[in-house]
């Protein structure tokens, strides 16, 4: 008698942390966003009328303030008419697609011209502007984690 009640108390344990664990999942957050109205520009800040939603690096480059920048994975070179570098930052639990599409929606609207883009476990989306290149890796780690590293450089001329 006292076995079976230890194991339904047990159960009933176990189905209550299941639930709480759904629950929790199931309020993860996602990538949202302002799409009528979003200002464009290359200040390098937050833009005011986006309430905080984004932020602008390397100039021209937008991304949202969900992610977290990681300064000791990430390289920044700058001089007086240029910057370039890799950008690394990550956010536990954002959806992926959300976040494509985020990308996508904003870089064509700071005039960069999308090249090509791959869609996977790992996802690359690659822009030109005339003078410089940007491209946006975002992986999604088996814990959660979905990291994006943004790599933009200058544009050089062929020599043959």
């Amino acid at each position: 008698m006292r076995a079976t009640v230890f194991q339904r108390k047990s159960i009933i344990a176990l189905l209550g942390v299941i639930l709480l664990s759904a629950v929790w999942i199931g309020c993860s957050t996602t990538v949202k966003e302002r799409q009528a109205g979003q200002p464009v520009g290359a200040t390098g800040g937050v833009k005011s009328e986006g309430e905080g939603i984004s932020k602008y690096y390397f100039d021209d480059v937008v991304v949202p303030n969900e992610l977290n920048y990681k300064p000791n994975k990430s390289f920044v070179y700058e001089t007086p008419g240029f910057k370039a570098g890799i950008l690394v930052l990550s956010k536990w639990r954002l959806e992926v697609d959300s976040l494509i599409d985020f990308f996508n929606y904003h870089m064509e609207k700071d005039n960069w011209k999308q090249v090509n883009s791959f869609r996977g476990k790992e996802s690359m989306l690659n822009f030109l502007k005339p003078d410089k290149s940007c491209s946006i890796k975002i992986v999604e780690k088996w814990y959660g984690t979905v990291v994006v590293e943004i790599r933009v450089g200058p544009l050089g001329e062929k020599k043959m």
